[in-house]
């Protein structure tokens, strides 16, 4: 009689001999989960190269899902080289300790995503390497900062908060002159509105890098943390391929997996995103209580003419900002923000729910620009619900917390 004690013999279960049989297609790509992955042998384990994608060695360097996932990328991007991170500003910190050492500098336009700034301002003057913040509306503020110091220079299209749309090929120009790199925060573009590796549509003006938060229109759900780094030059993206394998970076399959399903709709969403966002803020142009308007699509606003000669796709993704008149306090913006109702507060964006956030910009600034009004800004992300909706959310919120002079 056997010790009831004794584990059962599942060796037959574990190793069970049956494959599926080859040949299943369907829409959607196979999740592959993997940390071990198995080698026929030895010296098959030996010849394997992860670094190309010709083959499987470790889950961390590659599964058939997170390859799939990073060519479509590419195809969307334009690029050819992709590796996937857990998040947006995780392929900021990547690129920056990728290609950065004691003793180099980097350069940040003033109005860059926040967290990247922090990242400069921390870790990376921690490791002993310099930044300086540049105008990014203003060419020749940005070629007064390079130097001999200077290793890389980040791109925002637009701006983060206040939607300033720079030249883009202008300053990537005066990099190239230096002989310096650019990188390319390209979540708002998503690959739809303009293409970063092709800027002016002739293949001669390109970025060297573009990150890219596929939290946000990639995903389309607000359920997904994940970023990407693409490239086009071999060399660049082998530098970056092994910091991030060095790193330890890798993304879940199944997360993986919801990017590569809502790939195919992206750009029905970006662009119902976008004509939303143009009709709340052609509404806001019409109101007293606000003093600008800052979406480039929107004529007058800054950077619009630079909009129109990248993005010749006419598109704007959902992300617009409203300068409210300096006579209202912030407890009542704070309460009009409040008295939202269909818009939540919250970070992010490219979801399906629209989102609200006000904004001290004044204290997110190290430069003075006369490119934005005074006020107080409110920042907008239009999702999937329709606009008239939007619209009278906006105006009962309006008409009980921010009234007219």
């Amino acid at each position: 009689m056997n010790d009831p004690h004794d584990t059962p013999d599942l060796t037959g279960l574990i190793h069970h001999p049956y494959l599926p049989p080859a040949g299943f297609e369907a829409p959607q790509v196979g999740v592959y989960k993997a940390s071990t992955v198995y080698f026929p042998t030895v010296a098959d384990m030996r010849q394997r190269e992860w670094k190309d994608k010709s083959a499987y060695t470790y889950g961390l360097h590659g599964t058939p899902t997170t390859y799939i996932l990073e060519e479509r990328l590419c195809a969307l991007e334009g690029g050819l080289q992709c590796v996937l991170v857990p998040s947006g500003l995780a392929a900021l910190a990547t690129v920056a300790l990728a290609l950065l050492k004691t003793g180099d500098e980097i350069l940040l336009p003033d109005n860059a995503y926040g967290p990247n700034k922090a990242l400069a301002e921390g870790e990376l003057r921690h490791y002993g390497i310099t930044h300086q913040y540049y105008d990014p509306m203003q060419p020749d503020d940005l070629s007064a900062r390079l130097n001999e110091r200077t290793r890389l220079v980040w791109l925002e299209a637009p701006g983060s908060v206040s939607m300033e749309f720079p030249d883009l090929p202008e300053l990537v120009r005066r990099c190239r002159q230096h002989g310096v790199l650019t990188a390319l925060d390209n979540t708002w573009g998503a690959g739809l509105a303009f293409q970063a590796f092709d800027l002016l549509g002739d293949g001669q003006c390109a970025v060297d890098i573009s990150a890219h938060a596929l939290t946000k229109y990639p995903s389309g759900g607000g359920d997904v943390l994940m970023g990407s780094i693409i490239t086009r030059d071999q060399a660049l993206h082998l530098k970056i391929k092994l910091c991030h394998m060095r790193l330890g970076l890798g993304v879940g399959a199944n997360d993986a997996e919801t990017v590569l399903r809502s790939l195919p709709s992206i750009g029905l969403r970006y662009a119902a995103h976008d004509r939303t966002a143009r009709a709340l803020a052609h509404w806001w142009g019409q109101q007293s209580a606000c003093v600008q308007v800052l979406h480039p699509a929107v004529p007058g606003a800054p950077g619009h003419a630079h909009w129109r000669a990248v993005c010749r796709s006419g598109l704007a993704a959902g992300l617009f900002s409203v300068m409210l008149h300096p006579r209202y306090s912030q407890a009542q913006v704070d309460a009009f923000v409040d008295g939202l109702k269909l818009f939540k507060i919250g970070y992010s964006w490219g979801g399906p729910v629209s989102l609200v956030v006000p904004y001290a910009l004044r204290s997110m600034r190290t430069l003075e620009s006369a490119e934005v009004a005074q006020g107080t800004l409110v920042r907008f992300s239009t999702g999937l619900e329709s606009a008239q909706a939007l619209l009278s959310d906006l105006q009962q919120a309006m008409q009980a917390h921010l009234p007219t002079a």
